[in-house]
């Protein structure tokens, strides 16, 4: 049953009750009785009833507008992707509601009821660094509503998704530490739940095997939140050892690599002479530190462009939709941008 197909009539009518009945059952009103709401709700349930202030239940034409959430608005990559979204948007006659979760499950939630309740017409998603059970978007698809996945890709089937490929950025980024003439080179991954941070990981390690050199656990260590502190951190306790110190860094993010870099500095080591450092995104700030940051660029804006494009067929009826079988998964290419961070020879 589509989204909001299901309406107060409609429970009225199978359960042999009045349509008042049944909202005021729904909205615990007194005077009915436990075992009408209870009947009432379930039916509900069943039915995929939801309240007009969430559903799209007396909508009779499109809202011409989407939603979109993202962990973090002032993410260099997820700023350049919102460009993108607006653009295609925009030339469309589309509006555009954000919401960021800052990488928190239940303001994920709460943002898709929010932008569901403005009546918007589809959802672009990337979802938060919390979140690994897709109940609440397996939930929608099942009422064939609109969704995109980009970035951050769900494990859940029959998704249409816009990415970059992971692996082989990473790949080519620890290949070039290696032709750099680095032999010990760590890994500070994303978090493990995420498939783009386990695509990172697997270029890694199949750049170093491909090179001859073995993979040593001991150099791949996750940095969850991802923030130059935690880091900071992290890379201090690595360089630190100086009878296993690493050689060169990957980091999965520009911020993880920054915060490295000032660890590094910190214990008197020379970048790029001592230790090679990579990360990945492209910030902005990553040409003006010094040494300049060899990272993966990822083309943000076209990420945001093609997912609003699959998005707005999806809407008008003219591609797939969620639970269609001409599914689509787009893998953008990456860029490698070498710098001084990472050039000995």
């Amino acid at each position: 049953m589509k989204l909001g197909q299901a309406t107060i009539k409609d429970i009225a009518r199978d359960l042999n009750v009045s349509s008042s009945t049944v909202s005021r059952a729904l909205k615990d009103y007194p005077g009915i009785s436990d075992e009408t709401k209870k009947r009432v709700k379930e039916l509900a349930e069943k039915l995929n009833y939801r309240p007009n202030a969430v559903a799209l239940s007396l909508r009779k034409s499109k809202s011409f507008t989407i939603g979109v959430i993202i962990p973090e608005v002032v993410h260099f990559f997820f700023s350049t992707v919102i460009s993108g979204v607006e653009e295609v948007a925009s030339a469309n006659g589309y509006n555009v509601i954000l919401c960021q979760t800052n990488e928190n499950l239940n303001r994920e939630k709460s943002s898709i009821e929010t932008l569901v309740s403005n009546q918007i017409d589809g959802l672009l998603v990337s979802y938060s660094k919390e979140t690994k059970d897709f109940g609440h978007f397996t939930k929608l698809m099942e009422l064939e509503f609109p969704i995109v996945f980009f970035d951050r890709l769900p494990e859940i089937e029959n998704t249409v998704n816009v990415t970059v490929d992971d692996f082989n950025g990473a790949y080519q980024a620890v290949k070039h530490l290696v032709q750099q003439g680095y032999t010990k080179i760590a890994h500070l991954a994303g978090p493990n739940n995420l498939a783009i941070s386990k695509k990172r990981k697997a270029g890694y390690m199949a750049a170093l095997e491909d090179s001859g050199i073995q993979v040593d656990e001991n150099l791949i260590i996750e940095c969850p939140s991802g923030t130059e502190k935690e880091s900071y951190e992290v890379a201090l306790k690595l360089f630190k050892d100086e009878k296993n110190r690493p050689d060169a860094l990957f980091a999965h993010h520009d911020i993880v690599a920054a915060g490295a870099m000032m660890a590094i500095k910190s214990l008197d080591l020379r970048i790029p002479e001592d230790v090679g450092v990579v990360g990945y995104s492209n910030w902005q700030f990553s040409s003006m530190i010094d040494p300049p940051l060899s990272t993966v660029s990822q083309p943000g804006s076209k990420i945001g462009k093609k997912a609003t494009e699959l998005l707005l067929e999806m809407i008008n009826g003219k591609k797939r939709n969620s639970n269609s079988s001409d599914l689509e998964n787009v893998i953008l290419k990456t860029e490698l941008l070498i710098r001084k961070s990472s050039v000995r020879i």
